[in-house]
This record gives structure tokens, sequence and C-alpha cells, in this order.
């Protein structure tokens, strides 16, 4: 279940990116979307029914631990952006 908090991640900006349409919200929202599916991947690769582990609270940890990299990755191109403009201009 380690893909729950990237999942539940890319919902909220999935909702959010229809609203504002902002392009640092798109950035996360494929971060997190991306998160999401390597979460499932994993699973299914683990031979895990039902994509639950055995260990649910060690994979919920987990998920919350991908989850933080996700927005500290994406805090990383945010900052990167500022100090290139040109990337923010490229990509909306």
């Amino acid at each position: 279940m380690c893909y729950v908090g990237p999942l539940a991640g890319a919902i909220v900006t999935s909702v959010l990116w229809r609203k504002a349409r902002n392009v640092k919200i798109f950035w996360l929202n494929l971060l997190f979307w991306g998160g999401a599916l390597f979460g499932v991947i994993d699973h299914l690769l683990n031979g895990e029914l039902f994509l639950i582990s055995e260990n649910v609270g060690w994979d919920l940890l987990l998920g919350a631990i991908i989850t933080g990299a996700i927005l500290s990755a994406w805090k990383g191109v945010v900052v990167f952006s500022r100090k290139h403009p040109v990337l923010s201009r490229m990509l909306s």
C-alpha cells in the first residue's frame, strides 16, 4: 500500500490542476502519478494479492516517505525554475 500516499497526492493535484492550470501544480501532479504507478507495479511484481503487503503499517510508512521524497524533488524543481525562468516558460 505504499502507493496510497502518492495516489492521494495525485488525485488532489489533479483536482487543483483542473482549477488553477498552474505549471508547478502540473509538475507535482506528474511526480505523484509516477510515484503511485511505481508503487502499484512494485506490488504486482512482488505478487502481493490485491496490492496489499503482509506488513501494512510498514508499507504505509514507506508510502509517506515516498510522498515526502516526491514533495522534496518538486520543491527542487520549483527552486531551479525560479533560478532559470526559461524552464517555466518552456513548459507552460
